[in-house]
């Protein structure tokens, strides 16, 4: 046994920097906990003449992150690179392949790659751990696989990404304009020069694949998360939910039915929401992320804290880093590869529930009669109508919520509608979270 944990970090970001001044701030602590030392031995990233804070005289510098694998003074390598694919996945094939244990942050080479990876890990008996993927610090990616190992989940669902939920919240505090808040939000660096990747909720959706896979113990499958994001989003939305007695969460949701019913099978979906006030999830703003889980036996769990930058991030990847000093080397998704079962697809139009409907409509008489024959022609019962406000483009606003039924249905009423002369912009469908 050796007497501390050699590590080799690829990329020294906003992450990578927070995991060797973790390391440096806690160092007796981390050593204790973990019975050894555990000591960042070689680096590697774009900018070696970058200020960050620490020198990099105490690392070999390395200037392809790939060689990093190849050391023989490495036990553990930790990828920060990010990607699905490229330098981050030839880098984890090439640690595994080379005896080391792994550890990462990159959501999307898990959710893309992560069961080769497993297995390959698996094989060779070395740790994959990746707790720093999904919601940042909070240990949900543990607290799910080993705190609630006994039970069978049901459902897992929760708010996934700090970037929508840091706009949305805003928006809803300050009565401001998605493009607004974005634009705040990239200044802040809550969001990216590119945020395709979080406000489209495919960030999200990478987070939720692999949660439903420790969740359901199912193979991952990314591809069956039907994902839809937050852009059409607007203020007059952000008002009407609020005065319905809701807010607007972008949520990730997978839950599982039994074969033979009507809707059997693994449902994962990434769309806004409303939330009802009543719901923990309505109660979580700015960056925060939660994930809520439904067991058998344990009941309703919920994880809440910072999903995303360099402390909270760093604190995960370490605690990872602590796991495999004290020898953990478990299987990845909380049982072996060969026993997570692929789940069929389930489709959605069986599901029941309310929905919010918002129409971009011309100002003329029967506008609002032919949205509601719309609606009655697909057998969709309508709560409550409100014609209210100016949409962007000039229409005019209107919003309905429907009673509870099957989503096929919504689904042929949007249909009927759809290339209607009457509508002036798409469209916005968000679901009623009544869980």
């Amino acid at each position: 046994m050796k007497d501390k944990v050699r590590v080799a970090l690829a990329g020294l970001g906003t992450v990578g920097a927070g995991v060797v001044k973790l390391l440096d701030a806690n160092a007796a602590l981390i050593g204790r906990r973990a019975g050894k030392p555990i000591e960042v031995v070689a680096v590697s990233a774009r900018d070696r003449a970058l200020d960050r804070g620490f020198g990099l005289t105490r690392f070999d510098w390395v200037d392809d992150a790939t060689a990093l694998a190849a050391r023989d003074d490495v036990d553990v390598v930790v990828e920060l690179i990010g990607g699905s694919d490229g330098p981050a996945l030839t880098l984890a094939r090439g640690a595994l392949g080379a005896g080391k244990h792994l550890v990462t942050a990159n959501k999307a080479m898990i959710a893309h790659h992560g069961l080769e990876l497993a297995a390959a890990a698996e094989q060779a008996g070395l740790a994959l751990r990746y707790e720093a993927a999904v919601a940042g610090g909070i240990p949900v990616v543990k607290g799910l696989s080993e705190g609630a190992a006994a039970n069978a989940l049901g459902r897992v669902y929760g708010i996934l990404n700090g970037t929508c939920n840091f706009i949305l919240s805003t928006m809803e505090s300050e009565g401001r304009d998605f493009a607004d808040v974005l634009a705040e939000a990239q200044r802040l660096g809550y969001a990216e020069a590119d945020p395709s990747f979080d406000i489209d909720g495919v960030d999200t959706a990478h987070k939720l694949a692999i949660l439903a896979s420790i969740a359901f113990g199912s193979r991952i499958d990314f591809a069956s998360v039907a994902t839809s994001g937050i852009r059409a989003v607007l203020a007059a939305d952000i008002a009407q939910a609020a005065a319905l007695g809701y807010r607007i969460r972008l949520v990730g949701l997978a839950e599982t039915a039994p074969e033979g019913s009507a809707t059997a099978g693994l449902f994962q979906r990434v769309h806004p929401c409303l939330v009802p006030l009543s719901h923990p999830l309505a109660h979580v703003t700015g960056s925060l992320n939660a994930v809520v889980a439904e067991g058998d036996f344990v009941g309703r769990l919920t994880f809440e804290g910072r999903g995303a930058g360099g402390g909270p991030t760093a604190s995960a990847v370490v605690a990872d880093l602590v796991d495999i000093a004290r020898g953990r080397t478990g299987p990845a998704f909380a049982m072996p590869v060969d026993g997570l079962v692929a789940m069929p697809a389930a489709a959605a139009g069986e599901r029941r529930g309310r929905a919010y409907l918002r129409f971009s409509v011309a100002d003329r008489p029967g506008v609002l009669a032919e949205i509601t024959a719309a609606m009655r022609d697909a057998n969709v019962s309508i709560e409550s109508l409100i014609q209210r406000g100016r949409a962007p483009d000039g229409g005019v606003l209107v919003a309905l919520v429907t009673h509870e039924g099957p989503e096929r249905c919504v689904a042929d009423a949007l249909a009927r509608l759809e290339g209607s002369s009457s509508l002036t912009g798409k469209p916005l469908l968000m679901h009623i979270l009544d869980l």
